[in-house]
């Protein structure tokens, strides 16, 4: 089930077109990633999903409620992280629950509040001010805040800026808990590692269309940049393969880079072994999400200019068309 749907959705502010004709889907229990690169329209995106404005065209549903027509149902269906979130830093952390579950209409406030503070780790420190805790605590605070009216979906825009590696891994943790609960989760981050380690799915989006939709296992698995040989001396390695007309790079003590294909590893441990080289371990080295986006953006960069000039040689152009 799709918990949220883009259908032909475009944006367009002035004679400039933000973002152009997206079709996307978040199923339920999925965490699914949306990079771009900056200006590619990520933040108008997620302003478009959580109503802040609307789309020029096409249609956003979540839980099945149009967004633009069923505005009310659509929201109440979804909890909001945008960087750093909104807090009182002179309350407690329950008070300021308290505050935003009065503006939210929950029902049973006390025990909601008492849940979603179980939920994100944070029950030991309620009664304390918010100005006391670390920028993790207020990540954490943030999100129990967006977990109060039992959201679908969760929409999360760089929601681990500033936290520290430790801090990371808890958030990343705790959205795995969530999504095998069943919530859906839509984040936007510029930390391509973090993303890698947590989403089901990745979209990337290049000057507002997506170029890009794939379990994010497929879109880094399938692909091997090099093969490591770890082996007793790398240097004398490398010489022997370079002198067999391979081409090699020492990346650490005992450790050789190799960029070829998996169906040349034979010949390659045959030139090792006949150079009495010993062999110790043989590892493909993947690419990795950050490899693969840098090589489709850069790759749309490439073909969006190679398609420009094409067009102006047409016409007769160049600079002056």
């Amino acid at each position: 089930m799709s918990i949220l749907t883009l259908e032909g959705v475009a944006k367009k502010i002035g004679s400039r077109m933000i973002v152009e004709d997206l079709n996307m889907s978040v199923g339920e229990g999925e965490i699914y990633g949306f990079l771009g690169p900056n200006g590619a329209g990520k933040t108008t995106t997620i302003r478009m999903i959580v109503g802040l404005i609307q789309p020029t065209k096409g249609t956003i549903r979540i839980a099945g409620h149009d967004v633009r027509k069923e505005r009310a149902k659509a929201l109440a269906k979804v909890g909001t992280i945008v960087e750093n979130p909104e807090t009182y830093g002179y309350l407690t952390g329950v008070q300021n629950l308290v505050h935003y579950a009065r503006l939210a209409g929950i029902p049973d406030r006390d025990e909601r509040i008492r849940e979603v503070l179980e939920i994100v780790g944070l029950k030991h420190r309620l009664n304390d001010k918010v100005r006391r805790y670390s920028l993790g605590m207020r990540q954490r605070l943030g999100l129990a805040q967006a977990l109060l009216a039992r959201p679908k979906l969760l929409v999360l825009d760089e929601p681990t800026n500033g936290l520290d590696p430790a801090g990371m891994r808890e958030f990343r943790e705790l959205m795995q808990k969530l999504a095998a609960e069943g919530m859906s989760v839509f984040v936007s981050s510029h930390l391509l590692s973090e993303l890698q380690q947590m989403c089901h799915r990745v979209a990337i989006i290049k000057s507002g269309r997506i170029i890009a939709e794939e379990r994010m296992s497929d879109l880094i698995d399938g692909s091997i940049r090099s093969i490591s040989f770890r082996v007793n001396d790398a240097a004398a390695a490398e010489h022997a393969l370079s002198a067999s007309g391979i081409t090699s790079q020492v990346t650490a003590e005992r450790l050789l880079s190799v960029h070829i294909q998996p169906d040349a590893v034979p010949g390659v441990v045959r030139t090792l072994i006949a150079a009495n080289l010993d062999i110790f371990a043989i590892e493909p080295v993947k690419e990795s999400l950050e490899d693969t986006f840098l090589d489709l953006t850069n790759a749309s960069t490439n073909s969006s200019e190679t398609a420009k000039a094409t067009q102006e040689i047409a016409v007769g152009g160049g600079a002056g068309a």
